[in-house]
């Protein structure tokens, strides 16, 4: 059990701040910013973050700055999730994870040639929620349960572990209940995900079944999902991955559709019959 966390003094960066927030989420143990003694990095009840020259997960060292220049982008956060079993599902769910790694391992101009952007739009997508929370945590020298800075981070550790806890168990019963379609139109065949209601109902429906593709690598060559319509007993049908050829602004005016958004990439149907539903994914097919 991590009785203490300790992180680097000085500036803050999100990499820190974050692994940080998943160690005091799980462990519930203070935070001191400083130097740790030798001593501290042979004590797995001391958590060493960011700091300390040091990986060694079954010590609780979770520094990446002695890594060689040729590692794979890699930082703080990175090493607690692979610590907890969490890193692969976060990778695949958290699109924000792998530009944190290039940013804190790689710096700000190669992180923006990586993505392919402008160097300016790093610097526009700061947020002043990210800018206050870093400022006030690098002033900080002590932190423990109780303080406003502490209960916040706290909240953030454990809304990013329950989001990849529920993100596990809703794609391991989707894969249980998914059923892969290959829809006939004209010369062409559609390759189709479909998730049937279930009892009880999957919540958030869309999301489970991308994340569901995601996850088991199931994406090659799918354009279509079709998931239970949370609003009513139909169906939603969406482009995977905004597939081009799919534009569901077609299917306006047919039978049983009530909704089908303007720029074509969702329409909402009262359908439930699998061959009407396929009728109308080949009818917005061009």
């Amino acid at each position: 059990m991590v009785r203490r966390i300790i992180t680097h003094p000085g500036g803050a960066h999100k990499d820190d701040l974050l692994a940080v927030c998943v160690l005091v989420a799980k462990h519930g143990a203070p935070i001191e910013r400083r130097d740790p003694t030798p001593e501290e990095l042979s004590d797995p009840g001391i958590a060493i973050v960011d700091v300390g020259g040091m990986h060694a997960p079954h010590l609780h060292n979770f520094d990446h700055h002695h890594f060689p220049r040729e590692h794979a982008p890699t930082c703080a956060l990175s090493l607690v999730l692979e610590e907890l079993g969490l890193y692969q599902d976060a990778k695949t769910f958290c699109d924000w994870l792998e530009p944190a790694e290039w940013f804190d391992s790689r710096g700000p101009n190669k992180t923006a040639e990586w993505l392919g952007v402008p160097r300016q739009a790093i610097s526009q997508l700061n947020s002043p929620i990210d800018i206050t929370l870093l400022r006030r945590f690098a002033q900080h020298t002590e932190l423990a349960a109780g303080d406003t800075l502490y209960e916040f981070m706290r909240m953030v550790g454990q809304d990013l572990l329950d989001y990849l806890r529920v993100a596990r168990e809703r794609i391991d019963f989707v894969a249980s209940q998914v059923e892969h379609w290959s829809i006939a139109a004209g010369p062409d065949r559609i390759a189709a995900v479909f998730l049937p209601r279930t009892d009880p109902e999957t919540d958030e429906p869309s999301t489970a079944l991308a994340n569901y593709i995601r996850a088991e690598r199931a994406d090659a060559g799918i354009a279509v999902s079709i998931y239970p319509d949370r609003r009513g007993a139909g169906y939603g049908i969406g482009r995977y991955e905004d597939h081009p050829r799919l534009d569901f602004s077609r299917v306006e005016g047919e039978p049983n559709v009530h909704f089908a958004h303007k720029s074509g990439f969702m329409c909402k149907t009262s359908a439930t019959d699998p061959e009407r539903l396929q009728a109308l994914i080949s009818a917005a097919w061009r």
